[in-house]
């Protein structure tokens, strides 16, 4: 992929070029006349009609400027990231010795090190990406990266994603790149590479991999979900979207604002980003949109890392150009700033160039001009890396067996935010294989994750582990099945895999189709403009949710005692509901519905040849009453405040009267109040984090990030000391531990803990 004109000692580019130009060609001789393609594209026809040519025009010398820059900021974010989304701060909750744990490997054979090994591991991930950062003993560096990196990656499933896949696509494609000729302790160690030129492949590759991820994120979106603004409907009720909302419905700006903008720009932000006449564009709406995402999603430093790429669409040179107008003091500590490049052998050099360097005296741009095999093994590995990159995306005909709702193996498919989920009942049940005896366990017991739920192949391998697991407590030869309920953007809740069969002899295979994952009811997808009819008739305080069931299945469902007035209603299909305690059989055609009674057990068998969808209608009348105490505690509250209450508070109410802070709940001996004091707490907090300024914000950011690398390091250094020496005495080890955690006092107010004494939806 090329950038317009991004192609330094190649193209005109103001001062910088034409310096360039000078250099590269005898003063006798004038600059050449651009083609119009050439002044677009940065190369012109000739550059693709051979293989040599073509060959050439990759291996073309460039500046290594913005190289340099994109290497020194892929390499800092990497080294925060392994403190955070890598896990580094919490590998001692993540990787616990001796635990039952079940865990979700790409190979069942790759299992993680003991706890101390494991920082080992992390240790060498980080000091590679320092090395990356520093430039220093780079490809030893890139390889320490790397190698951790994707070994930390294939050891979790559950922490797949498309953007921690491109970090280390990224860092693959650093490992064979020059990226250490332009600010690198590499370069001060050895001025034979300081400042020299890299091949254009270096920029044509990593401009690529950039322009794939939005491109194919855009294309993926043109799915009907995300036209029809399904994928991603919550976000629109999101505060960042306020201003939006002053102008337009809610309904309105998630499907023009979230999808219609989040699909322009996907598919439009590498072709901006290309021409130099809609970069600025492109800089702006990209930049805002990374910065939202920021704030929008929990995903690390991946804004941060998509923002450090985009500057390897400009001219290859800005960096000199931009810390050129930095203070002349400075210049001491900052990237080199002179246009002057070193010639580089990983480099083709035109002929005219070469000649003129041997008058000069040195030979080395002569052997430089050579075409050798190592020009050739670069130009083969891009186009192939291109080519596959391309390809993957729509490989999911060979990896059928992870084709769980979603797109085949998930985590490199581009498919950003095209899919969410809502998980409405999830049931695991036991069979013991000798006494035939029927059990339930918890969900997510032995695993620390809940993305199994969605996929086959996790699950098969959460079936197996919970098979190992369940003869410890004289449960032999155990049958496990899942009964999972999803929502997949907005639909009807319904099972995903089939609820009848024993997933621990179950049959997967990544290659073929998973044979008991229940069909997508994609024909009842027209329902879901009748669902937001529904939902807009109903009140605040009534709740709906939408089912659809096979033929021959049935629903078993616990109505909690705080869900009041609950009914089934019937929309398609025919239903018998059963309500165990009272032994009756109710049958249920479309447009009748039954009341169900709360505290109590219930089935509904879907008896109609075709899917069956019906909709529970409930309120939750202890979350109700708890709303409605809070009401009138409010408006009591404010009566205090503002010196129009007139009657004395009992003693259970006196706390109202306290400013909100923790002392005022716990001087609380009503329940009820010290749940309000609670919430008008937390609600001070909220408003108070979302209005601070920018200064405050950047304190919270820093403060947090601190402590999250403080523990990391002094984890870090425990582990080494008890790899070097052994493990000291328990009490010393648990101060250790202790002075790790110390936290910011806000943290440890547990300011974002919700409100867990509030009673909230019961499942149904």
């Amino acid at each position: 992929m090329e950038a317009t004109d991004a192609i330094a000692d190649a193209l005109v580019s103001g001062d910088g070029q034409e310096q360039t130009e000078q250099r590269a060609s005898p003063k006798t001789e004038k600059p050449q006349t651009k083609t119009k393609m050439e002044q677009i594209f940065g190369f012109k026809k000739e550059d693709l009609s051979s293989w040599k040519n073509l060959v050439t025009l990759l291996n073309r010398p460039t500046d290594p400027a913005s190289l340099g820059i994109f290497r020194c900021m892929f390499g800092l974010v990497m080294a925060i990231d392994v403190t955070q989304e890598r896990g580094l701060s919490h590998l001692d909750y993540k990787y616990l010795d001796g635990a039952p744990v079940c865990r979700f490997p790409l190979f069942n054979f790759l299992q993680p090190l003991p706890l101390d090994w494991m920082y080992l591991v992390y240790m060498v991930m980080f000091l590679g990406a320092l090395g990356i950062m520093l430039g220093c003993f780079y490809r030893l560096s890139c390889l320490m990266f790397i190698s951790t990196y994707w070994y930390i990656f294939f050891l979790d499933k559950t922490a797949w994603n498309n953007h921690s896949y491109l970090y280390g696509l990224i860092g693959f494609q650093l490992t064979l790149m020059d990226g250490n000729r332009y600010w690198s302790v590499d370069g001060w160690r050895r001025p034979s590479i300081r400042n020299a030129h890299v091949p254009l492949w270096n920029y044509t590759l990593l401009r690529t991999q950039i322009f794939i991820v939005y491109f194919i994120a855009g294309i993926k979106k043109l799915d009907s979900d995300w036209v029809g603004g399904y994928s991603m409907s919550y976000l629109a009720h999101h505060w960042l979207f306020d201003p939006f909302k002053v102008i337009l419905p809610v309904e309105l700006v998630s499907l023009l604002v979230v999808h219609g903008g989040g699909l322009f720009l996907d598919l439009t932000a590498g072709y901006l980003l290309f021409f130099d006449a809609t970069r600025p564009v492109a800089f702006f709406f990209v930049s805002y949109f990374h910065c939202m995402n920021s704030q929008l999603f929990s995903i690390g430093m991946f804004p941060y890392t998509m923002l450090a790429t985009s500057p390897l669409f400009c001219y290859p040179d800005w960096p000199r150009r931009f810390f050129a107008r930095f203070p002349s003091f400075l210049q001491a500590v900052l990237p080199v700033t002179t246009p002057e490049t070193q010639q580089s052998t990983s480099c083709i050099y035109p002929e005219a160039q070469s000649t003129s360097t041997e008058q000069q005296g040195t030979p080395a741009a002569a052997t430089a001009s050579k075409l050798r095999l190592k020009h050739k093994l670069a130009a083969i590995f891009t186009i192939l890396y291109i080519v596959e990159q391309f390809f993957l995306p729509y490989s999911h005909f060979i990896t059928q067996g992870y084709n769980n709702w979603t797109n085949g193996l998930y985590g490199y498919s581009w498919d950003m935010m095209v899919h969410s989920r809502s998980h409405q009942h999830v049931k695991i049940t036991y069979k013991d294989g000798r006494t035939g005896e029927i059990g339930y366990l918890n969900p997510g017991v032995f695993t620390q994750s809940r993305r199994w739920k969605d996929h086959g192949d996790m699950l098969k391998q959460y079936a197996t582990c919970l098979n190992q697991f369940l003869p410890r407590y004289n449960i032999s030869d155990p049958e496990i099945y899942f009964d999972i309920w999803v929502s997949i953007n907005d639909r009807f809740q319904q099972r995903i895999f089939d609820p009848r069969v024993d997933v621990v002899k179950a049959e997967w295979s990544p290659f073929q189709p998973n044979p008991w994952l229940m069909p997508l009811l994609v024909d009842l997808s027209p329902w879901r403009t009748k669902f937001q009819e529904i939902e807009g008739s109903l009140d605040n305080q009534t709740e709906v949710v939408f089912i659809a069931d096979f033929p021959g299945l049935h629903l078993e469902n616990f109505v909690s005692e705080d869900l009041g007035n609950t009914s089934i209603h019937v929309l398609q299909g025919q239903v018998n509901v059963e309500v165990v305690e009272e032994k009756k059989n109710h049958t249920l055609q479309p447009g009748e519905q039954i009341q169900v009674p709360a505290g109590a057990y219930h089935k509904v068998y879907t008896v109609s040849e075709g899917p069956s969808c019906y909709m529970y209608i409930y309120v939750n009348t202890t979350e109700a009453a708890l709303l409605e105490n809070f009401t009138k505690l409010f408006e009591l509250q404010e009566r205090v405040r503002n010196g129009t209450e007139t009657e004395p508070l009992p003693p259970e109410l006196q706390p109202l009267m306290a400013p909100d802070d923790e002392g005022s709940e716990a001087n609380a001996t009503d329940p009820i109040v010290q749940l309000f004091l609670k919430r008008q707490r937390r609600l001070k907090e909220v408003k108070k984090r979302r209005e601070a300024g920018v200064l405050e914000r950047l304190e919270r950011f820093a403060v947090k990030k601190y402590y999250t690398m403080r523990r990391s390091f002094l984890m870090t250094a425990i582990a080494m000391r008890n790899l070097a020496v052994g493990l000291p005495p328990l009490e010393q080890l648990t101060r250790e531990v202790a002075f790790a955690n110390m936290k910011e006092p806000q943290a440890e107010a547990n300011q974002d803990e919700r409100l867990k004494d509030e009673v909230g939806h019961g499942e149904l």
